[in-house]
């Protein structure tokens, strides 16, 4: 049972970036909104994150890094964050995912799981 101090939930909204994308390279470039809202009790500070960035043809990267876009944002209570990034892949269609390593002003280190999100060229997907 999840402990309700401790609730971050993570949602993210995708869009393919033709202007920086050339598809006769195999090179397909994506940007992420993600909104990280602190659900909890406690305020959070997100340190780190982790993320596994899988192409349509089955190859992952893993991706680790102190922060969110050169920030540690402390998320109090009922509020959220919000930040936009990137990622370039080989193939037309991909997804991420990941965590969010949170500490809790408490002291408890925690972290928010990010669900499985598609990266897809408009019209790629039947």
């Amino acid at each position: 049972m999840p402990d309700s101090r401790y609730q971050i939930d993570v949602e993210v909204a995708t869009r393919y970036l033709p202007e920086q994308s050339q598809p006769e390279q195999n090179r397909f470039a994506f940007a992420y909104t993600v909104t990280i809202a602190n659900n909890g009790q406690q305020p959070a500070k997100l340190l780190s994150r982790h993320w596994l960035i899988t192409d349509g043809d089955g190859r992952v990267q893993e991706v680790r890094g102190a922060g969110v876009v050169g920030q540690q944002p402390l998320i109090a209570p009922g509020e959220s964050h919000t930040y936009s990034s990137g990622t370039v892949m080989a193939t037309r269609v991909g997804a991420m995912q990941g965590s969010y390593q949170m500490l809790a002003e408490d002291g408890t280190r925690f972290d928010a799981p990010i669900a499985p999100f598609r990266l897809a060229v408009p019209g790629s997907l039947h």
